[in-house]
């Protein structure tokens, strides 16, 4: 699979959600009640005003992933691959991609149900933190760290 990484622009933002939302809604990846297509269309126009680096793959049918960072909070606040590409290595790329753009470490949550990711950060050297409550919904979320 050939894809190519470049920062997100505006008219990125609707595939952006889609991503996010075909992405976390696959089982036990997103939270209980998954919000809409609108809700996380709207939330990408608010986390990219708010401080939100964005980061996309994009391949020969246009953009498949992307990655979402606060790097001066020290944060990685999203990675997700399309479904339909998930196993590829895209994951590993962009997470190597946040690794480079935070090299003092960061955090990330993810819900404690999602066994597929948790899995993924682990291989890739992240560790488990914490156990919590999602700050917005409430469900249970596990913490990693990266510490660089």
């Amino acid at each position: 699979m050939s894809y190519q990484f470049r920062a997100a622009n505006d008219g990125d933002r609707d595939r952006i959600a889609k991503i996010w939302h075909s992405s976390a809604s696959l089982p036990d990846v997103g939270p209980p009640t998954m919000p809409s297509f609108d809700d996380l269309r709207a939330r990408v126009d608010e986390e990219m005003a708010t401080g939100w680096v964005v980061t996309v793959a994009e391949g020969d049918t246009g953009l498949i992933a992307f990655l979402a960072i606060k790097p001066e909070q020290r944060y990685l606040d999203q990675l997700f691959v399309c479904p339909r590409h998930l196993g590829a290595g895209i994951g590993t790329a962009l997470m190597n991609f946040a690794k480079r753009a935070m090299p003092d470490g960061f955090t990330l949550y993810t819900t404690s149900r999602n066994a597929r990711a948790r899995h993924f950060y682990e291989r890739e050297g992240l560790v488990w933190d914490r156990d919590g409550a999602h700050p917005r919904a409430g469900h249970p979320i596990s913490f990693y760290r990266w510490d660089g």
